[in-house]
């Protein structure tokens, strides 16, 4: 399906709320709520401005930031940024892209706050308006999930900023913050439409409350909070994901990245992904940068513009197989040179040597169809798939049983069997698991898969966090790439600056001063 609504992303002048570090300092500028919450088209209009906050237009959130800069990992590192950069693990409480995150992250949550005060005790007479609710309870939860999962502690603030002399808060502590976040997604589970009513994956359904939720209790499963029980919990969510039927993986793993190229909605493997919208040629300003901070170098815009700034970890090249397709999508094995004199640009593929030079591939701006911007475009980027949920269910399976059982192979093997261009129900014993796992090397399995699976998502990062092996992880890839890397050895820049701090963002400078009840997290 061609996205022909701008069902999330529309602009809501009325509803340009203010960030977290202002949200008790101005006086917010809004219609007020008396006239404007009536009926379910404008509901629908305010909704649209709770979600426009997954996109920044300055590129903090999911048109840019979530997946590159905010993610650094094992995946990959930016050509010829050395020193003195987040990029490389060097900064401070003082970054603007940081302070930015967390004020587009409470203007989400508050924009949110004003939607459910304003419909509450009204009539919710349709299906449509009852989801309305449901998806701003959504979102508001989801929008704390980022805050808690990059920050830790955070104020929880369930009320809109009505005054410009509230008193500010302190941090909530992360279960209180966690319990928020599941109270507000468990009730949109039962608000929500289906998918298949909706027939967008722009908006949230039922299943992608669901498959979130499992994302959640995965995280609390693991660190900081290691609460072991939530992975049954975890487990119940994926099952009721997979028992839907309403969600499959595609057969083809590279088509999913040409239909975002494509502006093709396609929801059976894409549960939820962020809409983008125009590519700032016209009226709209809602465009992501999905494949130009993450793609291919080009300079040529008729194909498709990237600078390639950010170029691929050996480590990830040597992570797949070579009869893994996913290795010759997700990475690049060419590049786009433009003779200077003739101006033409040609096609030209790396040697075996050459791993380090190779850009993510993911999404290829060569797909794209219309007119072409240089640094924008419509490309959605997909916040949870459908193989996420089924390496969700194998990895809690394992946790629950001490070990693998038959269902938890199942679900792996079903993504990578797809991966090797297989039958995704068929056991297939050249690329499925090897029976016999105990439940360390399961989870050494599983961890691996997501790693080639996610690569370039946003997802790496977070796993390892949960896992608790960011840091060590991040320094062995330091150690080896600086001594081993060659001309690239700067690319261990990051591993090497990674210490325990890092595994949350610093509280910003500019809510510290505002806010005398904030502490700043430990490192910074």
């Amino acid at each position: 399906m061609i996205k022909k609504q701008v069902y999330i992303l529309m602009v809501a002048l009325f509803m340009l709320l203010i960030s977290c570090s202002d949200l008790l300092n101005k006086d917010p500028d809004f219609v007020s709520p008396d006239y404007y919450y009536d009926n379910q088209q404008q509901m629908q209009t305010a909704l649209n401005g709770v979600y426009n906050r997954l996109i920044d237009p300055n590129g903090r959130m999911y048109s840019k930031a979530l997946y590159s800069y905010f993610a650094i990992s094992d995946e990959a590192f930016y050509r010829a940024v050395r020193i003195n950069s987040i990029k490389v693990m060097q900064f401070d409480a003082s970054n603007l892209d940081i302070g930015r995150f967390w004020e587009v992250l409470y203007d989400g949550v508050n924009r949110a706050n004003y939607l459910l005060a304003n419909i509450e005790g009204k009539e919710l007479s349709t299906q449509e308006m009852k989801a309305i609710k449901g998806e701003a309870l959504f979102l508001r939860g989801y929008y704390y999930f980022l805050l808690t999962s990059y920050f830790g502690e955070v104020p929880l603030k369930l009320t809109p900023t009505t005054s410009p002399n509230e008193k500010p808060l302190a941090k909530a502590s992360l279960q209180n913050v966690y319990a928020q976040i599941e109270h507000d997604m468990l009730e949109a589970e039962q608000l929500v439409m289906d998918i298949d009513d909706l027939g967008t994956n722009e908006r949230i359904s039922k299943t992608a409350v669901q498959a979130i939720l499992a994302r959640v209790y995965m995280k609390m499963a693991g660190q900081p909070l290691n609460k072991t029980a939530k992975y049954q919990d975890a487990l119940q969510y994926c099952n009721r994901v997979i028992t839907s039927e309403k969600h499959e993986l595609s057969s083809d793993y590279a088509q999913i990245f040409i239909n975002h190229c494509q502006d093709i909605i396609e929801p059976k493997e894409c549960i939820w992904e962020v809409g983008m919208y125009g590519n700032k040629l016209g009226t709209f300003d809602l465009a992501g940068s999905v494949g130009v901070e993450n793609g291919i170098i080009c300079r040529d815009t008729k194909i498709g513009y990237s600078g390639g700034a950010m170029q691929i970890q050996e480590k990830l090249y040597n992570a797949f197989d070579a009869t893994d397709l996913r290795r010759d999508w997700c990475i690049a094995p060419y590049y786009y040179d433009t003779d200077e004199t003739t101006g033409l640009t040609t096609q030209k593929f790396y040697t075996a040597s050459q791993i380090f030079n190779r850009n993510p591939g993911k999404w290829r701006r060569e797909y794209e169809t219309g007119e072409k911007a240089q640094l924008y475009n419509s490309t959605n980027f997909p916040i949870i798939r459908y193989s996420d949920v089924l390496l969700m269910k194998a990895e809690a399976i394992n946790a629950i049983k001490h070990g693998p059982d038959a269902e938890a192979y199942e679900a792996v093997n079903q993504v990578r069997r797809r991966a090797y261009g297989k039958s995704i129900l068929v056991a297939d014993a050249t690329c499925d698991l090897p029976t016999g796992m105990n439940e360390a090397t399961f989870l050494k399995s599983i961890q691996d898969e997501r790693y080639r699976e996610f690569c370039f998502e946003g997802i790496r990062k977070l796993d390892l966090i949960r896992w608790g092996i960011y840091v060590q992880t991040m320094n062995a890839l330091g150690k080896d790439v600086n001594a081993n890397g060659g001309a690239y050895a700067y690319a261990g820049n990051a591993g090497t600056n990674t210490t325990s701090r890092n595994v949350l963002f610093p509280i910003p400078n500019t809510e510290l001063t505002v806010n005398k009840l904030m502490t700043q997290n430990p490192g910074w």
